[in-house]
């Protein structure tokens, strides 16, 4: 038997994806355990062309659901002029709260990596175009994705799931980006990111789960989902010596202020 997350009130998270199995076949379910750990808003985050309108849809039928719309860069090649004005056509919709993910993965390399550069240079001028901030998934490339974001008027912006070092983390930290730290931290190899997530200072952090992805020690290797935010919430804030709570509501702060989310928790 799986053990249940605790319970820690005010919890948000900023980075999951709500259409994938198991979680949109019970999506009522889903959510109802979220509202149990505590999480209070959600944003859920449609990565292709095909899942930003059912994105929208999601967070207009549940008011604790937000979105963001993006191209993942491993689809950086579908990033053209006409599937950029689509996307623009939905951000304006004001149940969007943030632009991507997207961003530069060079582990994978699914798409070339002049693709993906240019496409994360049109979501930052998107981002700043519409006022809301980036989502920029970086994974082995953090020196490139730096220049992009320095070619360009400074835009506020997430690098979720975060997983680098310390002097990585302070790159972005002084570009004025916030980090967002996943069930990753709590592996038991990821000391160069722990070190990173202690560094991290309290106006910065925001805690995600990037569901079905990455569960968190005690569940690792079992489906992610939203209400698993609150394992890594507390052991976040055992390595930060804080209290699970004051790691939460500084979280949630921050969140809050960054995506312009509502700061009650209403119900559904």
């Amino acid at each position: 038997m799986l053990p249940a997350p605790p319970t820690i009130p005010g919890l948000i998270d900023t980075h999951c994806h709500l259409d994938y199995p198991p979680m949109i076949d019970d999506l009522a379910g889903t959510l109802a355990r979220a509202a149990a750990a505590g999480v209070e808003r959600l944003v859920h985050v449609g990565c292709t062309p095909a899942a930003w309108a059912p994105a929208i849809a999601i967070a207009t039928a549940h008011d604790r659901v937000h979105a963001a719309l993006g191209i993942h860069p491993h689809d950086a090649q579908l990033a053209d002029d006409v599937t950029l004005a689509e996307l623009a056509r939905h951000l304006d919709h004001p149940r969007v709260v943030a632009v991507g993910e997207t961003g530069l993965d060079y582990f994978y390399d699914r798409s070339p990596r002049d693709q993906q550069r240019r496409a994360l240079a049109r979501h930052l001028e998107l981002a700043r175009k519409f006022s809301k901030p980036v989502v920029l998934h970086i994974r082995d490339a953090h020196a490139d994705a730096w220049a992009e974001v320095d070619a360009q008027p400074p835009v506020a912006g997430i690098v979720h799931c975060f997983t680098g070092n310390p002097d990585e983390a302070r790159g972005w930290l002084d570009r004025g980006y916030f980090l967002s730290f996943s069930g990753i931290v709590t592996f038991p190899n990821a000391g160069p990111l722990r070190e990173a997530a202690r560094i991290c200072p309290a106006d910065r952090i925001l805690l995600e789960t990037d569901a079905p992805y990455l569960a968190p020690v005690p569940v690792r290797g079992r489906k992610n989902e939203p209400a698993y935010v609150a394992f890594t919430c507390a052991q976040l804030a055992g390595l930060r010596g804080v209290t699970p709570g004051q790691l939460a509501q500084a979280a949630n702060a921050n969140a809050r202020a960054l995506l312009r989310l509502p700061a009650a928790s209403p119900a559904g």
